[in-house]
């Protein structure tokens, strides 16, 4: 099968309040540049289906630059969604994906209720 590159994959939840943010974000931020774009239930909360979503788009498009979105309040971490909680799971992830993938360049995020981005370092 033929690869069709792509600059990045994005990956962050589907909670419907903060899709225009996230849009708004990447246009900004990867404007003029492809990704492909995961939207799953608590963004990196079941890695082990993230990790397969990685490992397809660098498969199949080439990829070198992940970035990881999770937000204040989500539904999918209840009462354990905390600033502390989300960082700690975004840097597992991390982890996991350059444990597997040392190439990438992978970038973390919070996003709070406002719209602001935080980058998680």
């Amino acid at each position: 099968m033929a690869k069709h590159p792509c600059d990045a994959i994005v990956i962050a939840c589907i909670d419907f309040r903060f899709q225009k943010y996230i849009r708004d974000f990447l246009d900004t931020n990867l404007k003029d540049k492809t990704y492909d774009y995961v939207g799953f239930a608590g963004s990196t909360k079941n890695l082990k289906t993230i990790l397969k979503q990685i490992a397809i788009s660098v498969k199949l498009h080439d990829v070198k630059y992940v970035i990881l979105i999770h937000h204040q309040e989500c539904g999918a971490y209840g009462t354990a969604s905390t600033p502390k909680k989300h960082a700690k799971e975004l840097h597992k992830a991390k982890e996991e994906i350059l444990a597997k993938y040392p190439y990438l360049t992978v970038d973390l995020y919070f996003l709070d209720l406002s719209g602001a981005f935080e980058k998680v370092s």
